[in-house]
């Protein structure tokens, strides 16, 4: 099942402009030096809105997900995930190319970016060595 496209607003440019550059950008607090999900306009841990960016290393577990079942001549099925990141924030994305019934709590998962037609690139992930 394809990605469904996303088109970006003054508040996520920046983090689109990362994507179309293959770099997942996350919130880095600028006060206390904490990795926050990209959504974040606060440091969860000290609440200071002074936040930059850096680009998270691709590599992750998933922690929890769902599977979405898609009406549809083939029906379908996609996974959606919350993908704990090895900096630490976890955000929801989309599993893509697997079998729903082969995804595990704890798998670990890798970034990869898709760009569905008439959308910006989104991060995706991909169960690790399979």
């Amino acid at each position: 099942m394809a990605v469904l496209a996303i088109a970006r607003d003054d508040v996520s440019a920046e983090f689109f402009d990362g994507t179309a550059r293959g770099e997942l950008l996350l919130r880095k607090c600028l006060k206390c030096g904490h990795i926050n999900a990209p959504h974040i306009e606060a440091c969860i841990r000290c609440a200071s809105p002074e936040l930059g960016w850096q680009a998270a290393g691709g590599t992750g577990r998933v922690q929890t997900f769902a599977v979405v079942h898609l009406r549809g001549d083939p029906p379908s099925r996609l996974v959606v995930a919350k993908v704990g990141l090895a900096e630490g924030p976890w955000i929801d994305a989309q599993i893509v190319d697997v079998d729903p019934d082969q995804v595990h709590i704890g798998d670990e998962v890798t970034l990869d970016f898709e760009t569905p037609e008439g959308g910006e690139a989104v991060p995706v992930f991909r169960i690790a060595d399979r």
